[in-house]
């Protein structure tokens, strides 16, 4: 399938996902978590993203962001890079850290917007990482603590940081923006703090039993109905199939953000890179002539170009083998082939991945 541009506008709420290469563990120890902490803290108070729920296992993590003026593309890739960066220095070791780049689901705020807080903060549960809730509610590698107030929340970053959010008056106490953002999750639960951190509870203690929810892993309305078509009767043959692999929520949700993200739905599944485009940005990236990558050459560095761009345009455009091996004067089978080298080789230049999105 092809590889969709990320989706991205100021207030949207999205659900972002990332993983360790080879399903490797990106936290070996409490003081790799504690970087990562530090790190996105002060990221989040410097952009102004709101982060409502966020969980840390061994070799993943994911987090609940409400972006604001900055794109979330910069807020991960600083905090992605900067943990790999510090990651790799600290335990000797070299090369990528995540696989590939970060999933990010745009979800629908009044339908999915408490679903997916409890679902994130229940992960360590599910991952066996605490034996029962009792445990989680002192877990301090997930957001669910910080909410019930057990744990110091480490998503508020240093004293110097919220001199970014000071207020006008000089006696007012000032809040940083993981702290409103708490109060702000309280506030759907009850009127007093103590009342809503109760409710709160209660209401993560009922999706104990709920296990694995499909439904919030996004991909357009009948995703979103868990694959259950039979609440979308009624709908218009259209409209019931409208959805997109980005998005968590209804039809004229998913129509919406497209709208905000400037992409029409019935023509962003057809837009990809014309193969011709392709092959001249691998070549431009890797000081090739393009007329070495459409020869006989068994050079190398072509034959990496060529299965660069095989792996690119077959797993991440979504053509065929055959209109790959066309525009390379290559046989099918060698394309397919040239796209499994490709895959190994574009490791050594993950900057190119940036050519197709």
């Amino acid at each position: 399938m092809p590889r969709q541009p990320r989706l991205d506008a100021p207030g949207l709420l999205q659900h972002v996902m990332a993983r360790g290469i080879e399903r490797r563990k990106i936290f070996l120890d409490d003081k790799d978590r504690e970087s990562f902490l530090e790190r996105f803290a002060g990221i989040l108070e410097e952009t102004q993203t709101q982060c409502y729920a966020w969980a840390l296992i061994p070799n993943h993590f994911h987090l609940l962001l409400r972006t604001g003026p900055t794109p979330v593309s910069k807020v991960m890739r600083r905090l992605m890079t900067g943990y790999a960066v510090t990651f790799n220095k600290r335990h000797k070791r070299s090369g990528h850290l995540f696989q590939n780049r970060y999933k990010s689901v745009v979800c629908e705020e009044d339908a999915y917007l408490l679903e997916l807080l409890r679902y994130i903060h229940l992960n360590p549960l599910r991952a066996g990482l605490v034996k029962d809730l009792q445990e989680l509610d002192k877990y301090p590698w997930a957001g669910h603590s910080a909410i019930l107030g057990n744990r110091k929340n480490p998503l508020v970053p240093p004293e110097e940081l919220n001199e970014l959010n000071k207020r006008k008056e000089p006696n007012e106490p000032t809040k940083s923006l993981a702290e409103k953002t708490i109060e702000d999750i309280l506030l759907h639960f009850g009127e007093t703090k103590r009342v809503a951190i109760k409710r709160y509870r209660e209401f993560v203690e009922k999706g104990i039993k709920q296990g694995t929810r499909e439904d919030l892993r996004g991909g357009g309305l009948i995703r979103s109905a868990g694959g259950d078509v039979s609440g979308l009767l009624g709908r218009k043959a259209e409209e019931r199939e409208k959805g997109d692999a980005r998005i968590l929520g209804s039809g004229d949700f998913v129509n919406e953000t497209l709208r905000q993200a400037g992409e029409d739905w019935e023509k962003v599944t057809k837009k990809k890179m014309p193969l011709e485009q392709l092959i001249k940005a691998v070549a431009c990236h890797l000081d090739l002539k393009e007329a070495s990558l459409i020869s006989a050459s068994r050079k190398r560095q072509v034959s990496e170009a060529r299965g660069i761009i095989c792996h690119l345009a077959v797993n991440d455009l979504g053509y065929s083998t055959s209109e790959v091996s066309r525009a390379l004067s290559i046989n099918r089978e060698n394309a397919g082939r040239c796209s499994v080298r490709g895959k190994k080789a574009i490791n050594k230049y993950s900057d190119l991945r940036d050519i197709v999105e």
